[in-house]
């Protein structure tokens, strides 16, 4: 897919992401049906309805490219995968069970390996971020279409946002190198959105999570500028024996 392409792709999905996300919002006020998953994680009539609604959305807008979602079974066996949609219907389950405001869905297309389109929205934040190509990463505010290039802070003092209050030696060392001053626990991809909207600066993980966790903020966070890696500054590729995630380095902009 050309620039083109992958803009208009994107801009047909948005309007689903706003429906899907008022639903998640509408359901979570109606009450939620919670059940466990076989991996000990929750899963609700929210995350089904969401990934039904996007998959929906998808198949009919690029009825050919297989999509890999963490709610559905489909695809997930398969080996060699190159170009595929990967889809977290809402990132952050416990966060939305319990009435928190970070969890976010999310939608990434991978080109040859790489994430091309990135869509997330934070729908108690009322914030919706998505990109498609070098350049072209945005925050819709008041469905004004604001670009996240040019979104530096204009400090000296670098933060971070990190999955735990208590950071690991080797994670304290990374932030010591890249003189982060204070960081502030986020769980969810709303992170790689708001390194690229410049308002933290990193964030560093050990090996955790799934490809779908995190491939459309990394299209987001590097499409605005920012870098992506693992802790030994190799790029991140998709498609991995089952969707598995090395460490990870998110990097904003205004560090690099």
């Amino acid at each position: 897919m050309n620039i083109e392409e992958t803009k208009k792709v994107t801009h047909s999905l948005l309007e689903t992401f706003n429906k899907a996300s008022q639903v998640a919002l509408d359901l979570r006020e109606a009450g939620l049906k919670k059940e466990t998953k076989s991996d000990n994680t929750p899963v609700s009539n929210g995350d089904i309805e969401v990934n039904r609604i996007l998959t929906s959305k998808i198949k009919e807008i690029t009825p050919n490219i297989p999509i890999v979602s963490e709610e559905s079974t489909s695809h997930k066996k398969d080996i060699g995968l190159k170009n595929f949609w990967l889809i977290d219907p809402i990132d952050g389950t416990r966060d939305y069970i319990n009435n928190r405001d970070e969890f976010t869905l999310n939608a990434a297309l991978i080109l040859d390996k790489k994430p091309a389109i990135g869509i997330i929205t934070a729908p108690a934040k009322k914030r919706v971020f998505y990109s498609y190509g070098l350049s072209h990463s945005y925050e819709l505010i008041n469905n004004k279409e604001i670009s996240l290039m040019n979104k530096k802070k204009n400090l000296n003092e670098y933060t971070a946002v990190s999955y735990s209050n208590e950071l690991k030696p080797e994670i304290l060392e990374i932030h010591k190198k890249y003189k982060i001053n204070s960081f502030q626990k986020m769980k969810s991809s709303l992170k790689f959105c708001v390194i690229a909207a410049g308002e933290f600066d990193m964030y560093v993980a050990e090996p955790r999570a799934c490809e779908w966790d995190i491939a459309a903020g990394h299209a987001i966070l590097e499409h605005s500028g920012g870098k992506v890696t693992d802790f030994n500054y190799n790029e991140i590729y998709y498609g991995k024996p089952e969707f598995k995630n090395p460490s990870l380095i998110l990097k904003s902009k205004n560090i690099l």
